[in-house]
């Protein structure tokens, strides 16, 4: 007898998937969803510290009074780009590897390196040793030096008035007379008797000085503690000097 039925064909479609694969699907997906915006939280406070505003953690007291032991300020790291330069009289936050500190191959374990520098970043740890915050009293082509019959240090020969000392502190107990070299800033803490600053190193490369381009931003604000929110004053350090060149 002749079967008319016609034969099945398999057409290579599976007709009962189990659902594990699709479930596997879902939890990535769902895990994609959740640490994309996780990742996220913690790159973009590192991208603005790197190239916008970068908290720094106070971690001594050769600024203070204006800026005091735990501080946190918010340094800005646009101030001096597009052509600006640092003023007299501004607190800033630089480098001082090459004139502060030597130059050193680093050393010690790589992992716990880039931890520092990412806390350092967002201001949970100290900065790195040859990080320095102090204030702008020279820039290039001024005439520095100390002191004159009263006891003020002179720019270009005018005294400068500062107000911003610690109070008991001398201008400074130790004489200088310096032509700061173009591109370079002579910078001094606002606690004199309790900062190395510049004055410390008047032998080193650069008569004390520091290179421009070793300048990290411009310290603006006072971000924590919450009751001592405020901006970093800039004094007019050096007013009436006359303008010069920053070479």
């Amino acid at each position: 007898m002749h079967n008319d039925e016609a034969p099945y064909e398999y057409d290579g479609m599976e007709r009962d998937r189990s659902p594990v694969p699709e479930e596997g699907r879902r939890r990535r997906s769902r895990s994609l969803r959740l640490g994309v915006p996780a990742v996220a939280v913690l790159v973009a406070p590192l991208l603005v510290s790197a190239f916008v505003v970068q908290p720094f953690l106070i971690p001594s007291s050769s600024m203070e009074p204006t800026l005091r032991v735990g501080d946190r300020v918010l340094v800005n790291k646009l101030a001096y780009r597009f052509g600006n330069h640092p003023e007299r009289g501004d607190v800033v936050v630089f480098d001082g590897t090459g004139s502060f500190a030597a130059e050193e191959e680093s050393q010690g374990n790589p992992l716990t390196g880039l931890l520092h520098e990412a806390g350092a970043a967002v201001g949970l740890v100290e900065p790195s040793e040859t990080d320095y915050v102090k204030r702008v009293i020279g820039v290039g082509g001024d005439s520095v030096r100390c002191c004159d019959k009263r006891g003020r240090i002179e720019v270009n020969g005018v005294p400068v008035e500062e107000d911003y000392l610690r109070r008991g502190d001398e201008p400074s107990t130790v004489p200088f007379d310096i032509a700061v070299p173009g591109g370079r800033l002579w910078v001094m803490g606002d606690h004199r008797s309790d900062s190395s600053d510049s004055r410390d190193h008047l032998g080193s490369p650069g008569g004390g000085t520091v290179p421009v381009d070793r300048v990290i931003g411009r310290a603006d604000w006072i971000g924590w503690p919450v009751g001592r929110w405020e901006s970093v004053r800039s004094s007019a350090a050096g007013e009436g000097a006359g303008t010069v060149g920053h070479g």
